[in-house]
């Protein structure tokens, strides 16, 4: 994988943390927090954003991120498990009742959680490689 396909791969990944903004009205909406109130609390929100902000960091550096790319990669794991284990606890018909920006939100971010763990556990298996080139 090229340089500049890990970069706009950061970048998007950046951006789909980002979009914890529009889901949750600005953290306005009560729905995604009373829905998972430990994970997807206000706190946990802001944090989504932050780990956003790690991902476009990095969208700027060109070499070295091996290590940073797994820690991404376990990051992404965890959220994923997390959203596997709501689904098999909650009803997404009942939050979607609720609020649909929040039955959208949680129908969807365990998906693009696996997703981005599989590039970043490629990039931290590409980065090894090429570090041992």
């Amino acid at each position: 994988m090229n340089q500049k396909l890990i970069k706009k791969g950061f970048i998007l990944a950046a951006l789909m943390n980002f979009s914890v903004l529009i889901f949750s009205r600005g953290f306005s909406n009560v729905a995604i927090n009373e829905a998972d109130p430990v994970v997807m609390s206000n706190f946990g929100l802001l944090m989504i954003i932050i780990w956003g902000l790690a991902y476009l960091a990095t969208s700027a550096v060109n070499s070295k991120i091996k290590w940073l790319a797994g820690v991404f990669a376990l990051e992404k794991l965890i959220y994923a498990v997390i959203w596997i284990k709501w689904h098999l606890a909650n009803s997404i018909a009942s939050l979607y009742a609720t609020d649909a920006f929040a039955g959208i939100f949680y129908a969807i971010y365990g998906l693009n959680d696996l997703a981005f763990m599989l590039f970043f556990a490629y990039v931290f298996y590409i980065s090894g490689r090429e570090e041992a080139d």
